[in-house]
Order: C-alpha cells, then structure tokens, then sequence
C-alpha cells in the first residue's frame, strides 16, 4: 500500500512559544479528514508544515515516504480568503498552477486546461473576468479550480468555506465532496474548519487539535455511507450524538485551557 501523510511526534516553536507538541496523525492515500479545534489549537500551522510553508521544530513529516521539508506541487494548499491574483482573469489564475505542473505546455494549452478546471466548479462562464468581479462564492470556487489544476495528490484547506453566506457554503461543500467521489484516485484532504456539522458532512474522519500547545486530543469514525446526502445525514440516527460528543470534546478543552491560563 502507497503511503499517505505521517506526523510522529511534530512539535513548532515561535520564539518561547509552543504553538505544536507531540502531533502524531496518519492519514492514508485518497482519506478525507477534517481538523477540528478552538482558535490558537494550531490547525493553520499543522497545514502550513504539511505542505512545506513552515518547518517543524520536532519530530518528523511525510509524503508517500518522503520527509516533508520543502513546498512541492504533490502538496497543495486553498486558503479562506482565495489569494487570487486580482489584476489577472480567473483563466489567467489559474493557468499559473497549470504553468507550474508542466512548465513545458505552450500558453494556448494552458489556458484550455485552466477553462476545463473552471468548468469543472461550474465557472466556464466567468472565465475572463477579474476576482473582483464576481462573488466571494465564485472566487473561491476560482481558487478550488487553481488548486486542481496544479494536480496535487494532497489537498490542504483552511477554512475555505468560513467567509461565505450559508447558501453558497453549503454549494461548495457539496461541489467539494462531488469533485473527491468522482475523481479516480481520490484525492487526501485536509480540511480545517470550525463547523462540526461541516466536519461530519464532508469527512471520513474527525481529528480534533486542543491544549497549548497544539496537540491531536480526538480522533473520530464518520461512519456515514457515501455519496452523502445532507438530508439523510441530519436524520441519521448517529449524526447528532456525534456532532454532540465532539462539540462536548472541543468546550472541555476550552474550558481546561481557561483553566490554565
């Protein structure tokens, strides 16, 4: 079996600070995980060694068997607030991670790439404009394409859904979740968020980070069938003692640190 992404024993320091400490986790080849915790449990920072944007002070990360010390195109991140070029187009944006992944395409293939990824979250019709012409909705699913088209195997995203309205929030999920079950192999995601009910919806597990430092203190089964149905997984008999055991978890922990402090 292909290995996946392994954390043994990660600790981050910043100065006197201790944001991680003893972070253990496997997540196998093609799994959909959602990170959990309280503001400053160190989800961002997880995300940001994963995908070689910061380095760990201890312990050790890797990718399909190979120690993670620098950023790699295997390895993608979609941040909460798009980070799109605003000067460019979203074709242009995303040609960029198309220009990235094959350095050696002519800029006429480029751009049919970055349209078929743009048609793939629903926005062949906003191709040429700007970000700052179309909705938040639109330029995070602009962001989602980008992310695609660089082909990475790994996906970490922070909170990319936080920003949005509840309407065009649950449109993504679902467009996430459409674009995972259909692809052949399935893509390893890391999704943080701070919505238990978005974490069961969209994951296959549930890992919580708490304490200061940062620390995995639950990990959690979602063992609702997919494809998901957001209908049937809010009347599934589990869902809601799920949902409730794991908010219990996370105010226990913001309760032990108040404590603490």
């Amino acid at each position: 079996m292909t290995p996946g992404l392994t954390l043994e024993h990660v600790g981050v320091r910043l100065g006197a600070a201790h944001v991680l400490e003893g972070v253990s986790l496997d997540v196998p080849v093609g799994q959909f995980v959602s990170l959990l915790g309280a503001s400053g449990s160190g989800k961002s920072t997880l995300l940001r060694l994963v995908v070689g944007l910061a380095q760990a002070t201890s312990g050790r990360l890797a990718w399909a068997g190979e120690a993670i010390t620098a950023t790699s195109i295997e390895r993608g991140l979609v941040f909460q607030d798009y980070a799109l070029y605003p000067w460019m187009t979203l074709t242009e944006n995303v040609a960029l991670a198309v220009a990235r992944r094959d350095p050696r395409l002519p800029p006429s293939e480029r751009r049919a790439q970055a349209h078929a990824h743009l048609s793939l979250v629903g926005l062949a019709d906003a191709a040429e404009k700007h970000p700052f012409e179309v909705s938040g909705g639109m330029q995070q699913r602009a962001a989602i394409a980008r992310a695609l088209a660089l082909g990475s195997s790994l996906l970490a995203l922070d909170e990319p859904f936080g920003a949005l309205d509840p309407v065009n929030r649950a449109r993504l999920q679902d467009l996430l979740l459409e674009i995972w079950d259909g692809a052949s192999p399935r893509k390893t995601i890391l999704f943080v968020t701070h919505d238990v009910d978005e974490a069961l919806y969209l994951g296959a597990r549930v890992v919580i980070l708490g304490g200061a430092p940062g620390r995995v203190i639950s990990d959690f089964e979602v063992p609702f069938p997919r494809p998901r149905d957001r209908g049937a997984l809010l009347g599934h008999r589990d869902f809601h003692r799920l949902r409730d055991e794991i908010a219990t978890r996370i105010d226990r922990d913001m309760l032990d640190r108040l404590k603490a402090a």
